[in-house]
């Protein structure tokens, strides 16, 4: 069977959920082989291997740390030469896709973004996008060279899958433009404790409903109640009430949740065009006629106020 490359997306070893995610998809269509850079990537060996990845290719240098993405695309292009894969599959974050689409124009092959689902027949790998603001949904192959592929974060469920995960050297030759761009500092995000919007399994969400930011609290007391990421609509955003890293939507972030939560948002397509994909929808809205009501799976027509509270001492009293 064709190996398959999968771009590991760590912090200090600890593998992320989008990577375990893309070795689930990666063994539909070929063997995995997981590439690992930078501080601590031999650590990621036991995860990876737990979940499917046969081989384990790692490289640590200052490069990595030190300089923007050129680096990873040198070893990358270092991988792809030396396993000649079926296919290179990366996570949707902003840097993987840098890091796709520079390797993508360096190996002279097609790149597919945003792939929610991956599957292979007899002329390889085929990806399933949602586009048009997710009214459509579209099988795409790449037609020339190697398909480098971006896969959006909870496209798949994460699926055990022991391999051998053999630990193995990777060579990297850094080309003269790998230290162009040098990083001169690092401010840590503050944490809210909360999970990565992006990556969150489940995602409240709320809009213009809320009327002021202070009520914002209703939203993040049903997201902590379920270990959820709080998202915001664009009317919330622009008036100031939450801050624009949440904004879900066509102009702020996409996500694909296993379970979407929209209170106080009326569904205009902008907003639609960033959550459509989620896996079940549930809206809360005082208006009957809200356009959000023609895409939920469940519809509540009530106050937010009167409704998110009961909602989240429900689930408080269910867990405890």
């Amino acid at each position: 069977m064709a190996e398959v490359l999968v771009y590991v997306d760590h912090v200090d070893g600890a593998v992320r959920k989008p990577t375990l995610e893309l070795l689930t998809l990666a063994r539909r269509i070929g063997e995995p082989v997981a590439v690992a850079l930078g501080t601590g990537a031999e650590a990621t060996a036991p995860a990876l291997a737990e979940h499917g990845a046969v081989k384990v290719l790692t490289a640590d240098a200052a490069e990595f740390a030190d300089y923007l993405v050129v680096p990873k695309v040198d070893a990358l292009q270092a991988a792809y030469d030396a396993v000649a894969p079926a296919a290179v599959l990366f996570p949707s974050s902003a840097e993987a896709k840098e890091i796709a689409a520079r390797l993508a124009v360096r190996i002279g092959s097609g790149l597919i973004t945003d792939a929610v689902d991956l599957a292979a027949d007899d002329q390889g790998p085929v990806a399933t996008q949602s586009v048009f603001a997710a009214a459509y949904s579209t099988r795409s192959r790449v037609s020339k060279g190697t398909p480098v592929i971006t896969v959006k974060p909870n496209s798949a469920a994460v699926e055990p899958a022991p391999a051998a995960g053999a630990v193995e050297p990777l060579a990297v030759n850094f080309g003269a433009t790998a230290t162009g761009t040098k990083i001169v500092s690092r401010t840590p995000r503050e944490s809210t404790g909360r999970p990565e919007l992006t990556e969150a399994a489940i995602v409240v969400s709320g809009g213009r409903g809320v009327n002021g930011a202070e009520n914002f609290a209703v939203i993040e007391a049903l997201a902590d109640s379920l270990g959820a990421a709080v998202g915001a609509s664009r009317a919330a955003v622009d008036a100031g009430w939450y801050p624009h890293s949440n904004q879900v939507g066509q102009t702020g972030k996409s996500v694909s949740p296993q379970l979407y939560i929209a209170s106080g948002i009326s569904g205009a397509i902008q907003h639609r065009a960033g959550m459509q994909t989620s896996k079940t929808i549930v809206a809360v809205n005082k208006d009957a006629e809200a356009p959000i009501f023609d895409l939920v799976d469940y519809g509540v027509v009530g106050d937010l106020f009167e409704v998110v509270p009961q909602l989240t001492e429900e689930v408080k009293a269910r867990k405890g």
